[in-house]
C-alpha cells in the first residue's frame, strides 16, 4: 500500500499511520492521551514516543485525567527513574498540570474541534514537504490552551496534535489513506 513518505518501514510507525494518524476522533480519552503524548514528543521524534506509549499508559494510569491531576511530587520523582518513559521532569509536571487544566474545561472535545469548525479539514498535498508545521488554526489552539493553563502546547505541537486526531487530514495524495479518509 502506498503510504506517506514520513512513515518509513518501522512496523510501529506503519500501524500508527495506517490506523490512527488522521483518523477523526472525538473520544475525550483519546484526545487527552494524544495531547499528553504530543507534549512528551516536544524536541524528539514521534517514533520515540510511540515506542514508549504502552509504558506511558501503564505509569500514567491509562491517561486518566482525574488520577493524573493528583500525581504527587514523589510519584513524579519515581517516574524520573523509569527508563521506559522520557524522563523529563518538566514534561511530567506538565502532564499533571495539563490534566488539571483538562478537568477545568467545560467541554474539551467541543473546544478542540472548534478550531476546525467541528469537522476535519481535508488537505490535498502532493508531497510531504508541502505539509505545514504550523497553521493559523494551530496558533489559535495554542493560545486558547495556554490561556486555559496548559503547557507544552505550542503551535507546532498543536498542529501535530490536530493531524494525529484527524482534525486535519494531511495524508499526501499518493498515500492510500488519503482516498480512504478524504470523506469524513
Amino acid at each position: 500500500m502506498p503510504r506517506c513518505a514520513w512513515c518509513g518501514t518501522d512496523p510501529l510507525y506503519i500501524d500508527y499511520h495506517d490506523h490512527e494518524w488522521g483518523v477523526p476522533t472525538r473520544d475525550p480519552q483519546v484526545l487527552f492521551e494524544f495531547l499528553l503524548l504530543e507534549a512528551f514528543q516536544a524536541g524528539l521524534s514521534w517514533i520515540t514516543v510511540l515506542r514508549k506509549r504502552e509504558r506511558y499508559r501503564q505509569v500514567l494510569f491509562g491517561f486518566d485525567a482525574e488520577r493524573l491531576a493528583r500525581l504527587s511530587d514523589e510519584e513524579i520523582e519515581a517516574l524520573m527513574q523509569d527508563p521506559g518513559i522520557i524522563r523529563n521532569r518538566r514534561k511530567l509536571e506538565a502532564a499533571r498540570s495539563n490534566a488539571r487544566a483538562w478537568l477545568q474545561l467545560e467541554n474539551p472535545v467541543e473546544l478542540l474541534w472548534s478550531f476546525v469548525e467541528g469537522r476535519p479539514k481535508i488537505n490535498c498535498f502532493e508531497r510531504i514537504d508541502q505539509v505545514p508545521a504550523v497553521t493559523p488554526e494551530a496558533e489559535a489552539m495554542s493560545r486558547a490552551l495556554k490561556k486555559a493553563g496548559f503547557s507544552f502546547v505550542g503551535p507546532t505541537i498543536c498542529y501535530a496534535y490536530m493531524q494525529a486526531c484527524g482534525m486535519v487530514m494531511d495524508h499526501t495524495l499518493d498515500c492510500d489513506r488519503h482516498a480512504q479518509l478524504k470523506t469524513p
